[in-house]
């Protein structure tokens, strides 16, 4: 039951899905509990993962035999996603883009990243992350509607997972009292990471099974790759991570994973 409160308590905090009523009076809520629900990010993935795959199967079977149905059902998959969510991992990568790319000083970049406003290099990011998820889920749709569908919904499984090893391996740098990533301020246990990986068997077992497993690897690793280079980035530039940081680490991964699945998929099928 704890766990289970967790859980919600993620998805109140990581999605539009409503938690009200006495189901959150059920819920409860303190710092501590905040902080043990990353455990469930990737179970947050589960459900975002659900709604693109099952707004992109729709789309491409309402379209097809169209030549622009996986391109149609790629945008519309990634409406659903951001709507889902609310854009929240796609705000952090615009803040981080900004910060970093607007100041080499660390102090100057942590506040930029502070302001809510949106500048070239944030808009920048995410006009080229949208189109790069886009053309990745299409170029996969293109193969066939499985490899699309299957690809997004374990994409936003394990792009969720990376940015906890992040946590685990940096020290929190933001303004912890008015930081979205407050909750994860402590460093996460080994625990609760091992938590956050179970979540994540089910999905790649399953991927495995209706997918080539060269897919599912290739697209693991570019997702871990793109992760540690963020990490390596993070570390170097800021000493640390903030919120955002963790926002533009799962937008990073979630795309480095479609680029390592297609390359596989489109390659085995050559």
């Amino acid at each position: 039951m704890q766990a289970l409160r967790h859980f919600l308590l993620a998805l109140q905090f990581f999605t539009r899905i409503p938690v009200t009523g006495r189901l959150a009076e059920w819920v409860g809520f303190s710092p501590a509990m905040l902080r043990a629900s990353a455990a469930h990010f990737p179970g947050i993935g589960w459900i975002a993962g659900a709604a693109g795959a099952a707004a992109y199967a729709a789309a491409h079977a309402a379209l097809a035999p169209s030549l622009f149905a996986p391109l149609a059902a790629a945008v519309l998959c990634c409406v659903a996603t951001a709507w889902l969510t609310g854009a929240f991992h796609e705000d952090g990568l615009a803040d981080v883009a900004d910060g970093l790319g607007g100041s080499a000083d660390r102090e100057r970049a942590l506040d930029i990243m502070k302001d809510s406003r949106l500048g070239a290099y944030g808009a920048l990011a995410l006009v080229l992350a949208l189109l790069a998820k886009v053309s990745l889920v299409a170029v996969l749709g293109s193969h066939s509607l499985l490899a699309g569908a299957a690809a997004v919904a374990l994409a936003h499984v394990v792009s969720r997972f990376w940015p906890l090893c992040l946590v685990r391996a940096l020290a929190h740098v933001g303004d912890t009292a008015r930081s979205k990533s407050k909750p994860l301020a402590d460093r996460i246990s080994l625990q609760a990471l091992g938590a956050a990986a179970l979540w994540c068997l089910a999905p790649l077992a399953l991927y495995a099974w209706i997918q080539p497993v060269a897919a599912l690897a290739l697209g693991l690793l570019c997702s871990a790759l793109a992760a540690l280079w963020m990490a390596r980035w993070f570390a170097r530039r800021l000493q640390g991570f903030t919120g955002d940081c963790l926002g533009a680490t799962q937008q990073v991964c979630e795309i480095a994973f479609y680029l390592g699945a297609a390359v596989a998929v489109l390659r085995g099928a050559a």
